[in-house]
C-alpha cells in the first residue's frame, strides 16, 4: 500500500517507506507510569505522513532508514494522518 492510499481509522501495511527524520523524544507520565514518544516523518513516491513511535519502538529506526510497517494503525490528528504500530503492528528495516 502507498501512503496516498492510507485512510484514517484503519490498519495499513506500508512497504519501502523512508524515515525522513527522527523528531525529538518527549517524555510524559500517564497513569503514574513514565513513557516516551517520538514523531518521524515518513515518505514514499506518493506522499508523506507521520510515524509515531512509543517507548522501546523509538530505538528500532533512524533517519534515512527504509522500513516496512506491517498492520500499523492509522488515525487523524490535527488534520493530518499518523501511523503507529498499535497493539498488532510491526516495523522492520529493509
Amino acid at each position: 500500500m502507498k501512503i496516498s492510499e492510507v485512510q484514517a481509522n484503519s490498519n495499513a501495511t506500508l512497504d519501502g517507506v523512508e524515515v525522513v527524520s527522527k523528531g525529538e523524544v518527549r517524555e510524559f507520565m500517564r497513569f503514574d507510569k513514565p513513557g516516551r514518544v517520538c514523531n518521524c516523518p515518513i515518505k514514499d513516491g506518493s506522499g508523506e505522513m507521520q510515524l509515531t513511535l512509543w517507548n522501546d519502538e523509538i530505538g528500532l529506526v533512524d533517519a534515512g532508514d527504509t522500513v516496512k510497517i506491517t498492520d500499523g494503525w492509522v488515525k487523524e490528528w490535527n488534520g493530518k494522518l499518523q501511523i503507529s504500530l498499535g497493539k498488532k503492528g510491526r516495523i522492520e528495516k529493509l
